[in-house]
């Protein structure tokens, strides 16, 4: 397989989106790579390994490297958090592991809610985008041990709910793990184990950057893109208090989709 550095210019080019020009123009700081965007190799491998602060710092962009397709994390301060501003249930500060200056950390509430949206013509057209929540807990942490966390995804027609536990001490992983190896070992139930990779799949991961994530669900975005796509994160219903989660954003990124999943999507936009 060629490497993608081993490619030339003309090449690399093709991988660019059109807009890319005024993608650069958002970019805090400016980036080392000049406006003209001369060396458009140098571009599309930094801005796939580097994401880069947009829009006054409250989102980043990225491509994915074997796409060229859009990358993007809505960072905390551009989520709407209810009662964010309110000093006794969060704080905003800055975590030197963070790409943004802010990060939402929670004091202490019982209602949690939390909501994402963007414009979908800043997406990549004809694309399968999963949304990852980006989090972590500070030690002393509680309140999400075995809770489920209601989520919506919603993008013009179609859309998806489903629940996720965010797993603070990662037990419920593990079960999954467990429970995963000795239904294939012992019963050899195909069904039963995509069932359990399902679950499996809403449980958080670590990413390797000192943050987890977890996967909310998945939208399409049509060709010509139109309208926007909307994230929500609840638990409004249990009234449990809840402390310790640190919230970096929600991120957006290309995926690929089984077959089925591809039917679902496609049949809940035509509804």
């Amino acid at each position: 397989m060629v490497e993608l550095d081993a490619l030339p210019e003309e090449c690399i080019a093709h991988f660019l989106p059109p807009d890319l020009d005024v993608i650069v123009s958002t970019f805090l700081p400016p980036p080392p790579f000049g406006p003209s965007l001369d060396r458009k190799k140098d571009v599309f491998l930094r801005l796939c390994k580097d994401p880069l602060l947009i829009d006054s710092g409250r989102k980043s962009f990225a491509l994915e490297k074997w796409s060229g397709k859009k990358c993007y994390m809505v960072g905390a301060r551009d989520l709407s958090i209810v009662w964010g501003n309110t000093p006794s249930s969060w704080r905003w500060s800055s975590f030197h592991v963070s790409r943004f200056p802010e990060v939402a950390e929670l004091i202490r509430v019982r209602w949690l809610e939390v909501h994402a949206k963007m414009e979908t013509r800043l997406l990549s057209a004809d694309t399968y985008y999963a949304a990852y929540f980006i989090f972590k807990f500070v030690h002393g942490n509680y309140g999400f041990e075995t809770q489920a966390v209601e989520v919506s995804i919603s993008c013009g027609s179609a859309g998806e709910q489903c629940y996720v536990y965010f797993d603070p001490d990662g037990r419920m992983r593990q079960q999954y793990q467990t429970v995963q190896e000795r239904s294939l070992h012992i019963f050899r139930d195909a069904t039963a184990v995509r069932v359990l990779q399902a679950r499996e799949k809403k449980a958080p991961r670590d990413r390797g950057d000192g943050w987890k994530e977890i996967n909310l669900g998945e939208f399409f975005v049509d060709d010509p893109p139109t309208g926007e796509v909307q994230i929500s994160l609840m638990d409004v219903k249990s009234l449990k208090w809840k402390s310790g989660l640190v919230i970096q954003g929600i991120e957006l990124r290309p995926t690929q989709m089984t077959s089925q999943e591809s039917s679902r999507q496609r049949i809940g936009q035509r509804r």
